[in-house]
C-alpha cells in the first residue's frame, strides 16, 4: 500500500506598506508565498505548485501576484497594480 497526497504550505515573506486596492487606506500588507508538495508516506518531496499573494491587514482584502510582481516588492520597488 502507497500512501500520498499533497500538503500546503504558507510562508510570510515580507509585511509592506502599501495602499489597499478595495479599501484605500495605506496599511501593513502580508507578502506571502503558498506552496503545494506531492508526498510520499507524509514526506514532502517536490513542489507541485506556487502562488503569491498580498493581505491587507486593515481590511482582509487578498490580491493575488505574479512572481515577478512579489520579487519586485521584496527588492523595495513600486506595487504593480
Amino acid at each position: 500500500m502507497i500512501i500520498f497526497g499533497t500538503k500546503g504550505y504558507l510562508q510570510q515573506l515580507a509585511m509592506l506598506t502599501l495602499v489597499c486596492g478595495r479599501c484605500g487606506n495605506p496599511a501593513a500588507h502580508a507578502l506571502r508565498k503558498k506552496t503545494t508538495r506531492f508526498t510520499l508516506f507524509f514526506v514532502p518531496l517536490f513542489p507541485v505548485a506556487t502562488s503569491y499573494a498580498t493581505q491587507c491587514t486593515f481590511c482582509g482584502a487578498e490580491e493575488r501576484i505574479t512572481r515577478e510582481q512579489a520579487d519586485r516588492l521584496l527588492s523595495g520597488g513600486t506595487r504593480v497594480a
